[in-house]
């Protein structure tokens, strides 16, 4: 479902569906950008009733609900299912599907034949991809296709082997021009909006001023337009090593093994169910039962 084809208003907040035009115009007024990961429908509706913007199934969904050791593994056909339920959870927010590794790289029949699914398949409203330079060749191709795209620089998940590792870019004034240059090759490519992630602070000034589109930031300093979060890192749960620049709202883990547990101790104990949790039988119904079973031969009263 696209966005021209939602509902006009959200029934659970109220809101009007926020479209390309809503963010730019967020950005002008300087209105931040809210941004959260979602994997699965009961994610998308909390997101919804939380009243975010922007929801990205992401490429993260691979080590953070699929159990890969990081993102390269996880395939189109895993995001798009994942995107399929996270679109049946939204009305509201701007919906992104991130283009996991490989399928976009190769040529622009590739991108844009991976971008079609995402929206056709799983009704995103625009896709995500990785990196400048040729990808935003790619991106171009994809925006002339007419999807629309997110682009993506500094820490770049699908290629941190070459970038030295899960660590900040830009922290050289070499590496900073670079992180500014693949920016504004995305930001003339079409993209509607860019995120950055694990770039200083300072940097991320230094470039602000240079970006016509939103910028939305993940470990990259308060300069930018908007912030996105990981749903799983913000949420707590995972266990206790997470990047520097996620900040926990709550212990989700914490709180879930406490409920797990004591509802392995009252089962082990017998003290659940209770009776509040069990269904009943009229009287008359029981008595019923017991005749019938008692003359069901084979059974202890007919043996007898």
């Amino acid at each position: 479902m696209s966005s021209a084809t939602r509902p006009d208003e959200s029934a659970s907040t109220g809101r009007r569906p926020v479209t390309l035009t809503k963010l730019g115009e967020m950005r002008v007024l300087g209105e931040p950008i809210v941004m959260v990961t979602a994997y699965d429908h009961p994610s998308a509706r909390v997101a919804e009733a939380a009243g975010v913007d922007v929801v990205l199934v992401g490429d993260s969904a691979a080590n953070n609900v699929l159990g890969y050791a990081d993102t390269i593994p996880i395939t189109v056909d895993e995001l798009l299912m994942l995107a399929s339920a996270v679109r049946r959870g939204l009305r509201t927010p701007l919906l992104v599907g991130d283009l996991p590794f490989g399928s976009y790289e190769a040529s622009d029949e590739q991108a844009i034949a991976t971008a079609h699914r995402f929206v056709k398949a799983a009704g995103c409203d625009a896709v995500k991809l990785e990196g400048g330079g040729q990808s935003a060749e790619r991106a171009a191709a994809i925006v002339r296709a007419g999807v629309p795209v997110m682009g993506h620089v500094g820490l770049t998940p699908q290629t941190a082997t070459a970038l030295g590792g899960y660590r900040a870019q830009g922290r050289t004034a070499e590496r900073a021009r670079a992180v500014l240059d693949d920016a504004l090759a995305l930001q003339e490519a079409g993209c509607f909006a860019i995120v950055f992630e694990a770039i200083p602070a300072s940097v991320t000034e230094a470039i602000m001023p240079y970006m016509e589109i939103p910028v939305i930031g993940i470990g990259a300093g308060p300069a930018t337009d908007g912030q996105v979060l990981v749903f799983h890192d913000l949420l707590g749960l995972h266990g206790d090593a997470h990047p520097k620049f996620v900040k926990r709202y709550a212990d989700l883990r914490g709180a879930m093994i406490e409920a797990v547990g004591a509802f392995a101790e009252e089962v082990r104990t017998r003290a659940f169910p209770g009776p509040e949790h069990t269904y009943g039988i009229a009287p008359e119904e029981a008595e019923r039962l017991r005749a019938l079973l008692a003359a069901r031969p084979g059974s202890a009263h007919t043996r007898a």
